[in-house]
């Protein structure tokens, strides 16, 4: 008989974890970009990127965020951590990691998937501030910190 563990968690850690990952992973496509742009000139395009990056974040990921907030907010204590993003965003997430490594693998990474890695990176990064106050609130409203 197998022992079924549901890792639940309070409601604060999903509103910590949303954000975490947002600014984890966007944190790591920046390094990632970064790298793959030529010393010089070529690091100029990690401007565009991160105007690029925010037009994405202010016009889309903004959005999403929010949304994603709400639903953490009506969570119960004890609900599964997997949870902290419904089973349609893991699998965009799925999505977009095959994605990266298809892109990846058909082509030497260079200023392109630089700026472009730039560019998601930075959104989500940018983003992931509507967690983090909503994280902050929601720790300060009910004397959890």
């Amino acid at each position: 008989m197998a022992l079924l563990v549901k890792p639940g968690v309070p409601r604060s850690v999903h509103l910590f974890a949303a954000p975490l990952l947002w600014t984890a992973i966007g944190g790591l496509l920046m390094v990632r970009g970064w790298g793959w742009l030529d010393p010089g000139r070529g690091r100029l395009l990690f401007f565009a990127a991160g105007l690029l990056g925010t037009l994405k974040s202010l016009l889309v990921l903004d959005k999403v965020a929010q949304r994603s907030l709400d639903r953490l907010i009506r969570f119960q204590d004890g609900t599964c951590l997997g949870a902290v993003y419904s089973w349609k965003t893991w699998l965009l997430v799925l999505l977009m990691m095959t994605a990266g490594i298809v892109l990846r693998s058909l082509t030497q990474p260079g200023p392109v998937i630089g700026t472009l890695y730039g560019s998601v990176g930075w959104s989500l990064c940018l983003s992931s501030r509507l967690g983090w106050r909503g994280w902050y609130h929601q720790i300060h409203r009910h004397g959890i910190a």
